[in-house]
């Protein structure tokens, strides 16, 4: 087996995302035969020793990817410190999973769940800029100008405006209205806060894509592997991703 980025070796055997495991390496933790890992090492898996605090590494797990649909309620991480539900409760698969694509514990839909740190770099990382697709119902009808406030960018409470964003008409709901929100960025509860900042109360929120994976007909807590069509294609559109932002 040929030698790989030691940052990409961990991430592979569960370690955390590519970004993550560079931390760990700069930290000193990491060490290949014995001897102390700067960023830039290399290893091979087949003949190298390579240990974090001392301790062996775990062998790689095999890559797994799963579609979730994340109901409201539930929070978009690994662990918590108290009783409230967590996506990897809800995905009965060995191994260590990470959330792609966060979303808050108010708000619903497609979170990808994954072992290929290198894929989630590339898909959460701001600067590849992958358009995420909400449908998001308001508690009442937006006039043009309210729509194009948001489309514009909106100046957030922290001094922050956002990036224009796509935003069209979907439905009507009572007296509310579905918006197709479409954007590539993803700030802590943005949309709750334009929606507040322009005037339409945010009522309910359902994440639908994420770059060119679907929600589908997944039921909330429902949960699915990807099929290798669809690993394939989104491993594709990353790195085409990536490409076109250099």
């Amino acid at each position: 087996m040929a030698e790989e980025r030691l940052q990409k070796i961990l991430s592979k055997a569960g370690y955390g995302s590519r970004r993550g495991c560079e931390k760990i390496i700069a930290a000193g933790r990491v060490a290949v035969n014995n001897e102390v890992a700067v960023l830039g090492s290399k290893a091979d898996v087949t003949r190298d020793k390579i240990s974090i605090d001392g301790q062996p590494i775990k062998a790689l797990e095999p890559i797994v990817y799963i579609a979730l649909n994340k109901p409201r309620g539930v929070l978009s991480t690994v662990k918590t410190t108290d009783e409230r539900k967590t996506v990897r409760d809800l995905v009965d698969v060995p191994g260590h999973l990470y959330p792609v694509g966060r979303l808050d514990i108010d708000s619903e839909g497609l979170v990808l769940l994954t072992n290929d740190g290198e894929l989630a770099n590339r898909l959460t990382h701001p600067r590849y800029g992958h358009e995420k697709e909400y449908r998001v119902l308001v508690g009442r009808h937006p006039d043009s100008k309210q729509l194009e406030s948001w489309r514009r960018g909106v100046v957030l409470s922290d001094g922050y405006r956002s990036s224009p964003t796509i935003v069209k008409m979907d439905s009507q709901s009572g007296k509310g209205v579905w918006l197709r929100v479409t954007m590539r960025e993803g700030r802590k509860r943005q949309i709750r806060e334009i929606g507040a900042l322009i005037g339409l109360p945010v009522i309910k929120i359902v994440r639908i894509r994420i770059g060119n994976l679907y929600l589908g007909n997944l039921k909330p807590r429902q949960w699915r592997h990807l099929t290798s069509r669809e690993v394939s294609s989104l491993v594709s559109f990353s790195k085409k991703s990536k490409k076109n932002k250099r």
